[in-house]
């Protein structure tokens, strides 16, 4: 009886993440520095840092990447942040409250992303296809359908 073939083994799997389209290659990028909350908030922001860093520094081993977990009270009103440090020496911080991964890696690439990110963009907008995979464009949580039953009249 012939042995059944395993399947994709965890580091092919790895691999196939940090390779998938459209490539993380930054232009002109001498640095990182990602600025976010320990735990419990800045979950868009901390998404990106386990999705889409390891893809960015994969394709880009020289540029330095600082991530800093600080811790955040509840009191504490402070916002996750993303700054760029150019090869020129110009600064760009973005802003990451209430951002997706998806639009935070978009923004990301929109900026350093060079000619390689503007054809994707291009190809991806001519097949009708989204830029970046993410979450779908409606947000809304209102019911497609009226309810109906136990789920009518409880709050």
């Amino acid at each position: 009886m012939p042995k059944p073939l395993p399947g994709p083994s965890r580091l092919s799997q790895i691999l196939q993440h940090l390779n998938k389209a459209p490539r993380a290659t930054l232009i002109g990028v001498k640095s990182i520095t990602l600025t976010l909350a320990q735990r419990n908030d800045h979950f868009g922001a901390r998404h990106f840092l386990k999705e889409d860093l390891p893809r960015i520094r994969f394709a880009n081993p020289k540029i330095d990447i600082q991530v800093n977990k600080l811790v955040k009270t509840t009191d504490e009103t402070w916002q996750p942040e993303l700054v760029l440090g150019f090869s020129d020496g110009r600064k760009q911080s973005f802003n990451l409250s209430n951002k997706w991964s998806s639009t935070i890696f978009q923004e990301l690439m929109d900026t350093a992303g060079g000619s390689s990110w503007t054809r994707w963009t291009a190809e991806r907008a001519e097949a009708g296809f989204p830029i970046v995979e993410g979450p779908p464009k409606s947000h809304d949580s209102t019911p497609s359908k009226p309810t109906t039953g136990a789920a009518a009249v409880l709050p």
